[in-house]
């Protein structure tokens, strides 16, 4: 069930920044590209955020979904309805 309800959050949030930490304690941003079933992110302009105004540019990267401990997304999409 938790599962169903973390891969519709990812849809909504394709092409939108997230914020991934990982289980080693890192912290990585950038722009969701894709997403599999196992939560293997795509991330593109991708940076290691090491404190408030240090970062280290990743560019291009996919982040394993073991690896993951959360996903926050910046914004999430909102579904309009058609009235």
């Amino acid at each position: 069930m938790s599962t169903d309800i973390s891969l519709k959050m990812l849809a909504k949030s394709l092409g939108g920044t997230v914020l991934v930490k990982l289980r080693n304690g890192r912290a990585i941003r950038g722009q969701l590209l894709g997403y599999d079933q196992h939560m293997n992110l795509v991330l593109d302009g991708a940076e290691e955020v090491r404190g408030e105004n240090n970062s280290v540019k990743l560019g291009l990267i996919v982040v394993r979904g073991d690896n993951i401990v959360m996903i926050s997304p910046s914004q999430i999409k909102q579904e309009v309805s058609g009235a």
